[in-house]
């Protein structure tokens, strides 16, 4: 098992910068999840990481080893594709064996190899059949089993759930988890899944045009979001955004813009914004709670209602000019509330608060 460093590394394809100037410590057993929207640059990075794609500028380490430029036979890693990738002539045991037949190991090592490795995913039982006779669930178990008879000092996994439903994504998702607790080999997953990279994940590097946004845990990057694109890239539904700027009434610190003037959190009073400054406030829909109407902090008229069994998404519009639309997450059925006047209120603490201009947390 080893860690991974990647230092100043770029990536051209001609005039067209995909990756830029990217600099990544990954510790050895660490389950480092690469999340982005599709061209962000991600599985870019991975296919350099695998040796697929040649690194235009900067380094690639493999613990202390520089691989910049070794084949991908040479760097010890193993990589998982969304495609499954079996030969459809050979049955189970012998794709999973295949690599290792092919470096002239003995057939005790190769069985024994093979033999564990279906025990850890459960196909013990499915050996001798053809990919055509398994699910896809099963098929992209035996593409994990090829890589672990490898045993490689880094897994690296390019999207591997998507071809999969969701139902079994989920059940796809707990499997990998204790594959990795099981193995606790150092691990590279790419994903556009924020479900996945919540849920799996020790750190998320979340990926916007090519560059690193941010480095995190989950829990970081969801409550400490560092840019406003971070902000809104992570939770689900999208986080409520409002324009406003900083002022301060009879020894208040407000929030202040369209329709609402919140009381600043109390982080942001030790250091507070200039007035000028353009700022672009943030609220989650799972902060916000029903309350009555003089109390509230947003008073809006619910437009649509999505009753999801333990809770309801509301989507409503603010009764000012612009009608900024606001999302909530409330708990129960709320369908009585479809068309009628909603107050909303929350916690200041919850607020996040980002420089427009720049796109920078101001936490």
């Amino acid at each position: 098992m080893a860690g991974l460093e990647i230092k100043n590394v770029v990536k051209r394809f001609g005039d067209v910068t995909v990756v830029k100037q990217m600099n990544l410590s990954v510790e050895e057993g660490e389950f480092v999840v690469l999340l982005g929207e599709s061209g962000c640059g991600k599985s870019t990075t991975l296919r350099m990481i695998a040796g697929l794609e040649e690194v235009t500028e900067g380094q690639i380490l493999i613990g202390e080893r520089d691989v910049t430029h070794l084949p991908p036979m040479a760097r010890d890693i193993a990589m998982v594709f969304q495609s499954y990738a079996l030969y459809p002539h050979m049955n189970v045991k012998e794709n999973m064996s295949f690599a290792l037949r092919l470096t002239g190991r003995p057939t005790h090592e190769i069985d024994e190899k093979v033999s564990a490795a279906a025990k850890i995913l459960n196909i013990e039982h499915l050996l001798h059949r053809k990919p055509k006779d398994l699910s896809g669930g099963q098929r992209q178990r035996v593409a994990i089993g090829r890589s672990i008879v490898r045993e490689p000092q880094i897994f690296l996994f390019d999207e591997p759930l998507s071809n999969l439903d969701a139902k079994l994504r989920g059940h796809m998702r707990a499997e990998l988890a204790v594959l990795h607790e099981r193995l606790g080999k150092t691990t590279i997953y790419v994903t556009h899944d924020q479900v996945e990279a919540m849920t799996l994940a020790s750190r998320i590097v979340i990926f916007d045009k090519g560059q690193i946004q941010q480095v995190g845990t989950p829990t970081e990057v969801f409550t400490r979001p560092a840019s406003v694109f971070v902000a809104g890239f992570i939770g689900m539904p999208t986080m409520n955004f409002f324009k406003a700027r900083s002022v301060f009434k009879e020894s208040q610190h407000l929030l202040q813009g369209e329709g609402f003037a919140f009381a600043a959190p109390e982080w942001l009073t030790h250091q507070p914004p200039s007035p000028e400054q353009a700022l672009t406030v943030g609220l989650r829909p799972q902060h916000l709670k029903a309350c009555a109407p003089d109390s509230a902090q947003l008073s809006l008229r619910v437009d649509v209602v999505e009753y999801l069994g333990t809770e309801s998404q509301v989507v409503g519009h603010l009764q000012t000019p612009s009608g900024q639309r606001v999302s909530a997450m409330l708990p129960g059925n709320a369908q009585a509330l479809l068309h009628q006047p909603l107050g909303l209120t929350f916690a200041s603490d919850d607020l996040h608060v980002f420089d427009t201009e720049t796109g920078q947390s101001l936490r």
